[in-house]
């Protein structure tokens, strides 16, 4: 067994970690780029959007949106509060960029659904969200039942960037990334998306759900205080029956405070890379890998979850674990000897398949 703190060791990890930045850089998906969209602008509020948190300004958003001409352009929405009805939704168009400014604030109206969205991309490519903050109703909804409120809801659709964004309080998750199934049974799943620089805050079923979908780049986003309904998850890939998620990566991410775990990558799940989290404070644990074959756990802060640091349930197969640092999980009962310190921190079921914990991981109290 390899000694850790050494000055061998110190230089294989910076490495790895060069290795593995250069390596998920050149994979990951570049925002805007082939964007075919045309220079023309759009301002809301010339298409009647108030921006005073009282008057349904859904209809001049969509009035904005749908004056875009074919090959595309830019929605401009000013700083102010704008009263969005999630059961009509906002339907962005493919080759549209929806620009907010940091002081728009995108208000659910109350409803009484089981599923409805603030923004809604269904079968569209090349869309731009970016800016602004989304806030849920789930402090004022109406209804007592279901779980699919989004702040953003995606579905089969490709080339699609969310950045620089603030959602929080939504009845369901902040974002929701899945695909669409057509007449017939048919599932487009949603492909090429790259969630940067966002927050998802205080959310009632998931900060991020990652269904049926291809190449999803989640990096430097927060994920916090998810609760009110399971899962209740700061990430959770999870895709439906009839098709998976297939190459994720997640990085650089801060995922916290989540009555859930952290991170739950489930059943139908592959290539799944989780690198340079960290993942603390989280009342599940922090990472849950269900049924997911091929993922990679590598370079994350995984600290004070409540019920234990890795969890590699039965039908995992494929999982690597390399240099992440666990610190003081799961429960105090389970303390004890080097042995049971490792075993709150990282624990394998027997029926998970080709799993390889390398020897550089750092457990601690």
């Amino acid at each position: 067994m390899r000694r850790h703190g050494t000055e061998h060791d110190g230089r294989r990890r910076a490495l790895l970690r060069a290795g593995l930045t250069a390596l998920l850089g050149a994979i990951a998906p570049q925002a805007g780029a082939g964007t075919s969209r045309d220079g023309v602008r759009v301002d809301v509020r010339a298409h009647g959007a108030r921006g005073d948190g009282r008057h349904d300004d859904t209809a001049a958003f969509q009035s904005a949106i749908d004056a875009l001409p074919a090959s595309g352009g830019t929605v401009v929405v000013a700083a102010g509060d704008y009263r969005i009805d999630p059961q009509r939704s906002v339907r962005l168009r493919s080759r549209m960029h929806l620009a907010m400014d940091a002081g728009t604030r995108l208000l659910a109206t109350p409803n009484p659904a089981a599923r409805a969205y603030v923004l809604s991309l269904i079968g569209v490519d090349d869309v731009e969200v970016s800016g602004g903050r989304i806030v849920g109703d789930r402090d004022t909804h109406l209804g007592a039942t279901g779980e699919w409120g989004h702040g953003v809801m995606v579905r089969g659709s490709s080339s699609v960037t969310l950045r620089d964004l603030h959602i929080s309080r939504c009845w369901g998750d902040g974002i929701s990334i899945g695909g669409d199934k057509a007449a017939g049974g048919r599932v487009t799943p949603s492909s090429d998306v790259l969630i940067a620089n966002v927050r998802c805050i205080g959310n009632r079923r998931q900060g991020l759900t990652i269904g049926r979908s291809r190449r999803v780049r989640v990096r430097d986003c927060e994920f916090a205080d998810t609760g009110g309904t399971l899962p209740g998850c700061g990430i959770d890939i999870e895709p439906d029956a009839g098709d998976s998620a297939r190459d994720a990566v997640i990085s650089n991410c801060f995922i916290h405070g989540n009555q859930g775990a952290g991170v739950q990558i489930y059943k139908r799940s592959a290539s799944v890379v989780l690198r340079g989290c960290t993942i603390e404070a989280n009342r599940g644990h922090g990472v849950l890998v269900i049924g997911a074959s091929d993922c990679t756990v590598v370079d994350n802060r995984i600290r004070r979850n409540a019920l234990g640091g890795l969890s590699l349930r039965p039908g995992s197969d494929g999982v690597v674990v390399s240099l992440n640092e666990f610190v003081a999980n799961g429960p105090a009962r389970a303390r004890g000897g080097k042995d049971g310190l490792r075993a709150r921190q990282l624990s394998v079921a027997a029926e998970a398949r080709a799993v390889r914990v390398d020897d550089d991981n750092r457990y601690s109290e």
